[in-house]
Protein backbone atom coordinates (compact mmCIF):
# COMPACT_ATOMS: atom_id res chain seq x y z
CA UNK A 1 0.00 0.00 0.00
CA UNK A 2 1.15 3.21 -0.79
CA UNK A 3 -0.14 6.45 0.73
CA UNK A 4 0.89 10.04 -1.14
CA UNK A 5 1.19 13.57 0.15
CA UNK A 6 -0.08 16.06 -1.84
CA UNK A 7 -0.52 19.54 -1.82
CA UNK A 8 -4.60 19.50 -3.89
CA UNK A 9 -5.80 22.97 -5.66
CA UNK A 10 -9.34 22.84 -5.14
CA UNK A 11 -9.94 19.47 -7.54
CA UNK A 12 -12.73 17.44 -6.35
CA UNK A 13 -13.44 14.39 -7.43
CA UNK A 14 -16.02 11.51 -5.53
CA UNK A 15 -17.65 8.45 -6.37
CA UNK A 16 -21.00 8.27 -6.82
CA UNK A 17 -21.48 12.09 -7.22
CA UNK A 18 -24.88 12.96 -8.92
CA UNK A 19 -25.72 14.45 -12.23
CA UNK A 20 -25.79 17.68 -11.06
CA UNK A 21 -23.02 17.89 -8.18
CA UNK A 22 -20.68 16.30 -11.20
CA UNK A 23 -21.88 19.62 -13.97
CA UNK A 24 -20.91 22.37 -11.21
CA UNK A 25 -17.63 23.96 -11.61
CA UNK A 26 -15.10 22.55 -9.10
CA UNK A 27 -14.52 24.29 -6.22
CA UNK A 28 -12.02 27.69 -5.95
CA UNK A 29 -8.61 26.65 -4.11
CA UNK A 30 -7.91 28.86 -0.62
CA UNK A 31 -5.08 31.28 -1.36
CA UNK A 32 -1.89 29.87 -0.39
CA UNK A 33 -1.22 30.91 3.07
CA UNK A 34 2.30 32.90 3.48
CA UNK A 35 5.63 30.60 3.96
CA UNK A 36 3.29 27.68 3.90
CA UNK A 37 3.75 26.01 0.42
CA UNK A 38 0.44 24.56 0.34
CA UNK A 39 -1.46 22.34 1.81
CA UNK A 40 -0.87 18.26 2.41
CA UNK A 41 -2.41 15.17 1.37
CA UNK A 42 -2.45 11.92 1.32
CA UNK A 43 -3.62 10.92 -2.00
CA UNK A 44 -6.27 7.79 -1.41
CA UNK A 45 -9.64 7.36 -3.29
CA UNK A 46 -11.49 5.37 -5.85
CA UNK A 47 -11.63 7.93 -9.09
CA UNK A 48 -13.89 7.19 -11.73
CA UNK A 49 -12.72 6.31 -14.74
CA UNK A 50 -13.84 9.42 -16.56
CA UNK A 51 -11.58 11.45 -14.16
CA UNK A 52 -8.26 9.92 -15.75
CA UNK A 53 -7.12 9.11 -19.15
CA UNK A 54 -7.13 5.65 -20.36
CA UNK A 55 -3.45 5.51 -21.00
CA UNK A 56 -3.52 6.17 -16.57
CA UNK A 57 -5.80 3.19 -16.36
CA UNK A 58 -3.56 1.21 -19.22
CA UNK A 59 -0.62 1.53 -17.39
CA UNK A 60 -1.97 0.43 -14.00
CA UNK A 61 -3.16 -2.52 -15.03
CA UNK A 62 0.59 -2.92 -17.25
CA UNK A 63 1.93 -2.64 -13.71
CA UNK A 64 1.25 -6.36 -13.01
CA UNK A 65 -0.09 -8.13 -10.13
CA UNK A 66 -0.09 -5.75 -6.63
CA UNK A 67 1.37 -8.19 -4.51
CA UNK A 68 4.30 -8.49 -6.87
CA UNK A 69 7.69 -6.26 -6.59
CA UNK A 70 7.13 -2.44 -6.98
CA UNK A 71 8.58 0.49 -7.99
CA UNK A 72 8.50 1.24 -4.52
CA UNK A 73 10.05 -1.96 -3.19
CA UNK A 74 13.09 -0.82 -5.43
CA UNK A 75 12.81 2.54 -3.49
CA UNK A 76 12.71 1.03 -0.40
CA UNK A 77 16.08 -1.19 -1.02
CA UNK A 78 17.59 1.92 -2.42
CA UNK A 79 17.79 0.39 -5.88
CA UNK A 80 16.34 3.73 -7.43
CA UNK A 81 17.14 7.10 -5.87
CA UNK A 82 14.58 9.04 -4.51
CA UNK A 83 14.15 12.32 -2.98
CA UNK A 84 13.58 11.48 1.02
CA UNK A 85 11.74 13.85 3.19
CA UNK A 86 11.09 11.31 6.64
CA UNK A 87 12.05 7.92 7.07
CA UNK A 88 11.38 6.19 10.60
CA UNK A 89 11.55 2.42 11.56
CA UNK A 90 8.16 1.84 9.85
CA UNK A 91 7.54 3.92 6.79
CA UNK A 92 9.48 5.96 4.09
CA UNK A 93 8.65 9.24 2.50
CA UNK A 94 9.59 11.15 -0.44
CA UNK A 95 8.82 13.25 -3.22
CA UNK A 96 7.11 12.13 -5.97
CA UNK A 97 9.11 12.66 -9.52
CA UNK A 98 5.84 13.38 -11.17
CA UNK A 99 3.90 15.40 -8.51
CA UNK A 100 0.48 16.25 -9.17
CA UNK A 101 0.62 19.79 -7.18
CA UNK A 102 2.74 21.62 -5.38
CA UNK A 103 3.95 19.14 -2.56
CA UNK A 104 3.48 15.62 -3.56
CA UNK A 105 4.92 13.40 -1.49
CA UNK A 106 4.53 9.32 -1.04
CA UNK A 107 4.65 7.42 2.24
CA UNK A 108 5.00 3.75 2.10
CA UNK A 109 5.56 1.41 4.52
CA UNK A 110 8.86 -0.18 5.00
CA UNK A 111 7.31 -3.61 5.24
CA UNK A 112 4.28 -4.36 3.38
CA UNK A 113 3.33 -8.03 4.79
CA UNK A 114 0.69 -8.63 2.06
CA UNK A 115 -0.51 -5.16 2.74
CA UNK A 116 -0.08 -4.01 -1.37
CA UNK A 117 -3.49 -2.07 -1.88
CA UNK A 118 -5.50 -0.65 1.08
CA UNK A 119 -8.53 -3.19 -0.05
CA UNK A 120 -6.26 -5.90 1.38
CA UNK A 121 -5.74 -4.69 4.63
CA UNK A 122 -6.28 -7.18 7.62
CA UNK A 123 -6.35 -6.77 11.47
CA UNK A 124 -2.68 -6.95 11.67
CA UNK A 125 -2.41 -3.84 9.90
CA UNK A 126 -4.40 -1.44 11.78
CA UNK A 127 -0.61 -0.44 13.88
CA UNK A 128 1.40 0.45 10.52
CA UNK A 129 -2.14 1.74 8.99
CA UNK A 130 -2.36 4.60 11.84
CA UNK A 131 1.63 4.73 12.00
CA UNK A 132 1.48 6.19 8.33
CA UNK A 133 -1.22 8.79 9.14
CA UNK A 134 0.99 9.78 12.28
CA UNK A 135 3.64 9.75 9.72
CA UNK A 136 1.69 12.23 7.07
CA UNK A 137 0.68 15.02 10.21
CA UNK A 138 4.43 14.73 10.98
CA UNK A 139 5.62 15.67 7.65
CA UNK A 140 2.98 18.50 6.91
CA UNK A 141 4.34 20.14 10.31
CA UNK A 142 8.09 19.37 8.93
CA UNK A 143 7.00 20.89 5.28
CA UNK A 144 5.18 23.87 7.17
CA UNK A 145 2.13 23.46 5.76
CA UNK A 146 0.25 24.42 8.84
CA UNK A 147 -3.28 25.84 6.90
CA UNK A 148 -4.37 21.80 5.99
CA UNK A 149 -4.28 19.23 4.58
CA UNK A 150 -6.15 16.04 2.47
CA UNK A 151 -5.28 12.54 2.42
CA UNK A 152 -5.56 10.27 -0.03
CA UNK A 153 -5.10 6.62 -0.92
CA UNK A 154 -5.25 5.26 -4.55
CA UNK A 155 -6.53 1.36 -4.42
CA UNK A 156 -6.02 -0.68 -7.70
CA UNK A 157 -6.46 0.01 -11.03
CA UNK A 158 -9.32 1.81 -11.19
CA UNK A 159 -8.06 3.88 -8.37
CA UNK A 160 -4.66 4.28 -10.79
CA UNK A 161 -2.96 2.59 -8.51
CA UNK A 162 0.70 1.38 -10.40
Amino acid sequence: MEAAVSQRLGEEVGEGMSRASASRPPPQPPPPASGSGGRLAVLASHLSQSSRTAGEKEAALAAGPSDGPTIFDKILRKEIPSQVVYEDEKTLAFRDISPQAPVHIIIIPKVKDGLSRLSKAEERHVEVMGHLLYAAKTIAKQENLDDGFRIVINDGPNGYNT
